[in-house]
């Protein structure tokens, strides 16, 4: 029996099997990092309670101070009555309002940081001084027009503040050289700023912590002061803490409100801008930057300010709409700081996950959707890294450590993935770039976008280039194949 040999197998053919699809793997590469928003909303929500937390230790803070303070200067309330009407019944009385014809404050703040366990509050000293000129005989005329009698045994002069438990002295009103103290007003106990109509802009401010509405009014006699007939002069002067803001009311029919203070970071808000304003270490618009701290004067005339000369007294509330004032800011409140960053979260998430898509494209190393995953944790995780070190050492330094540490593994990774110590080395220096990126919009603020959008363009422009020769389909290659020879004719 002689063995049959198998027959020789030479190379004549080729074929064709699919290649891995380099578009589908990017495809599902931006589907991993949009679900990396789902713990990033985890960390907005914490975010969310921290912020909760340090303004409820805020406003405990504040409230024992005297919180944000809205002060008004010198008017005169006085009694009036009028006839009954034609049906009869009892005559009809109230309170006439007379404000200042030219009013003046002067304030000067000194502010300094209050803190509780990891939170801290602005609080401050205010030192108020007002000057105001009033014409009776106006207002005479203008209670005759409107058929009433004025019973000036009765005036009271009247000033008032948001809360009175901020008072560090008497308030003083000096008329005739003589100055008197005044007490809580017999007229009314408080009153309620804003409305409906003409809300307080001190309302509308910030949600985060609730301003005062109401308005605790200080009163003294002024019968014995007040001459219908002659215009007459009163000074005053008070002392109060408040935290955060302090607003003054636009309480003559012209007023200048002259506000400074030793705050670094001052806002001015209110219903008018100031007229003029400076703040140290910034280009002021009257070319007058103080050398410390920051100044600020308005000027609100009588048209702008909406409310005539003498009025009923329940028009008070009113002069809520002619608030001007200034917000002691927080520039280094950590809360603010990494919400801006997170909001950020999707575009660096997605890409230090185009980061590594290149470093895969480019080494030919496939990259598990597992381990692009962890990837994406770990940013997040930096998140959380920041939210708390920066509770204790501030944005700056917790930025550093928790973007260090961050940095650090995600660049590890990728030499450990790639088993490459060089690709591991570029990684440390792509990802230190797009971390320093992350600072430099967070300090940014009026720029951040601008920056962020010319960033992410640069960043798609330079993959479209090192990509444009990718075979994104994944086209089938070509192998040889063995195929056996032809059998010879046994003939």
């Amino acid at each position: 029996m002689t063995d049959t040999a198998a027959p020789p197998r030479s190379l004549s053919a080729t074929v064709k099997i699919p290649a891995r699809s380099l578009g589908l793997k990017l495809l599902l590469v931006c589907a991993l990092a949009l679900l990396m928003t789902i713990p990033a909303l985890f960390v907005f929500g914490l975010l969310s309670e921290r912020t909760h937390r340090a303004d409820q230790v805020s406003n405990e803070i504040g409230a024992l101070v005297g919180g944000p303070q809205t002060f008004l200067g010198p008017v005169i309330a006085v009694p009036w009555s009028a006839p009954p009407d034609k049906a009869g019944g009892d005559p009809k009385r109230g309170e006439w309002l007379i404000y200042p014809i030219t009013g003046r404050a002067d304030l000067n703040t000194k502010a300094s940081v209050r803190r509780r366990s990891l939170f801290e509050v602005p609080v401050y000293e205010a030192d108020i001084r007002y000057q105001a000129h009033f014409d009776p005989a106006a207002a005479m005329q203008a209670a005759k027009d409107s058929g009433i009698t004025l019973d000036w045994t009765h005036a009271e002069f009247l000033t008032g503040a948001s809360d009175a438990r901020g008072a560090h002295s008497d308030v003083v009103l000096s008329v005739d050289g003589h100055s008197y103290s005044l007490s809580p007003a017999a007229i009314a106990a408080d009153v309620q700023l804003g409305g409906p109509d003409n809300p307080n802009p001190n309302l509308l401010l910030d949600h985060s912590y609730p301003h005062s509405a109401a308005l605790t009014l200080f009163g003294m006699a002024a019968g014995s002061f007040v001459n219908p007939a002659q215009p007459l002069d009163v000074s005053g002067s008070m002392t109060f803490s408040g935290a955060r803001r302090v607003g003054v009311l636009a309480f003559a029919k012209t007023t200048e409100i002259a506000v400074t203070g030793n705050w670094a970071s001052p806002s001015f808000d209110g219903a008018f801008l100031p007229a003029s304003r400076g703040v140290a270490g910034s280009r002021s618009n009257d070319g007058k930057a103080p050398a410390k701290g920051f100044t600020a004067h308005w000027v609100v005339p009588f048209i702008a300010r909406g409310l005539p000369a003498q009025t009923s007294f329940d028009s008070l509330g009113k002069l809520g709409g002619a608030e001007v004032g200034v917000t002691f800011v927080e520039p280094a409140n950590p809360y603010q700081s990494v919400g801006r960053s997170l909001k950020y979260a999707l575009l660096f998430v997605g890409l230090v996950f185009l980061a590594y898509f290149m470093f895969e494209t480019t080494t030919g190393k496939r990259v598990h959707p597992a381990q692009y995953v962890l990837i994406g944790l770990a940013q997040i995780i930096f998140y959380l890294l920041l939210l708390s070190i920066s509770e204790h050492v501030g944005f700056d330094y917790g930025f550093l450590i928790a973007a260090g540490a961050t940095v650090g593994l995600i660049s590890a990774y990728a030499g450990w993935v790639f088993e490459s110590r060089l690709q591991g080395l570029r990684a440390l220096g792509a990802f230190s770039l797009l971390y320093a990126l992350i600072y430099v919009l967070m300090r940014l603020e009026d720029y951040a976008l601008l920056v962020g959008a010319l960033s992410s363009f640069i960043a798609i422009a330079l993959v479209m280039y090192f990509t444009r020769r990718v075979d994104w389909y994944g086209a089938t290659r070509t192998i040889a194949a063995l195929t056996p020879a032809p059998s010879e004719d046994p003939a």
